[in-house]
């Protein structure tokens, strides 16, 4: 009876050995082959070809350029292009969620997703010519922006301010602005032609304080020559600024968000004032 107890004890703990064993086992093998805990991109892989295919099945004229780490987590950031512009989207670790967003950088509130399509869209700066710009400075300052502006837009008139004001305090920066009417804005053909005609600051100055503008003194095509150069640029809507680095940057800005552009200096914590001119 004693060796049969002894037995049953035995028995007992070995059980018992046995599903400590068990339960450790998950933890211990995850362990063992390296699970996706820390790193889950040494598990996951999506080639440029296969995001392609994925793609393709939303819209077959995408053609993917490149895949990379996106700035969050769990996702591929991956470089599109369609009828001849770069874009961005993110595709998901289970290669099914496709997300078409913007990325923000919740400390900084910085537009990591806008940032990255600018880089990607840069422009050839020597193909804008300057000689029959409205200049805002010193034509010959060490830094060169253009500005596309409407004259009928709100915002461009609100970043003119703001370029005055760089000027102002900066002698190494100047602004050649391209006129480019848009035609929701009726009458801005008219004012950005009476303007080139006398290549006028003033007169610009006028528009955007909502002043009558007379007609155009001259018969100029400059304006269908901004219009033409701004949709080879990509420009679709006013203010936009580019960058002699080529980068292009739509909508109107802090006085520090530009200076930042210009100067190369991180973005700043405060959040970027912008608005798509209409």
């Amino acid at each position: 009876m004693k060796r049969l107890s002894i037995r049953l004890n035995l028995m007992l703990s070995l059980a018992a050995i046995s599903i400590l064993v068990l339960m450790g086992l998950p933890a211990q093998r995850a362990a063992a082959f390296g699970g996706c805990e820390e790193d889950c991109a040494k598990c996951h892989t999506l080639k440029k070809d296969e995001a392609e295919n994925i793609l393709k099945s939303l819209n077959p004229n995408l053609k993917v350029l490149e895949v990379r780490d996106a700035p969050a987590r769990g996702l591929w950031e991956v470089t599109l292009k369609a009828k001849g512009k770069k874009g961005i989207a993110y595709l998901d670790y289970s290669k099914e969620n496709l997300i078409i967003g913007q990325i923000l950088k919740v400390k900084t509130r910085e537009n990591l997703t806008r940032e990255r399509y600018i880089e990607l869209n840069r422009v050839d700066f020597s193909t804008i010519p300057l000689e029959n710009a409205i200049v805002i400075g010193e034509p010959k300052a060490l830094h060169r922006v253009v500005v596309f502006d409407d004259p009928d837009c709100p915002y461009c008139a609100k970043l003119h301010g703001i370029l005055k004001e760089i000027v102002a305090e900066r002698n190494d920066i100047a602004f050649f602005i391209k006129l480019f009417p848009l035609k929701i804005h009726k009458d801005a053909y008219r004012k950005a032609k009476a303007i080139q005609c006398e290549k006028s600051l003033k007169l610009l100055d006028d528009a955007f304080s909502k002043k009558k503008i007379p007609d155009p003194a001259c018969d100029t095509d400059e304006i269908d020559r901004n219009l033409e150069l701004g949709r080879k640029l990509g420009v679709t809507g006013t203010p936009t600024i580019v960058l002699e680095d080529g980068r292009v940057i739509s909508g109107a800005l802090t006085k520090e968000k530009i200076l930042e552009y210009i100067d190369g200096r991180p973005p700043s914590t405060s959040p970027e004032k912008k608005a798509p001119g209409k």
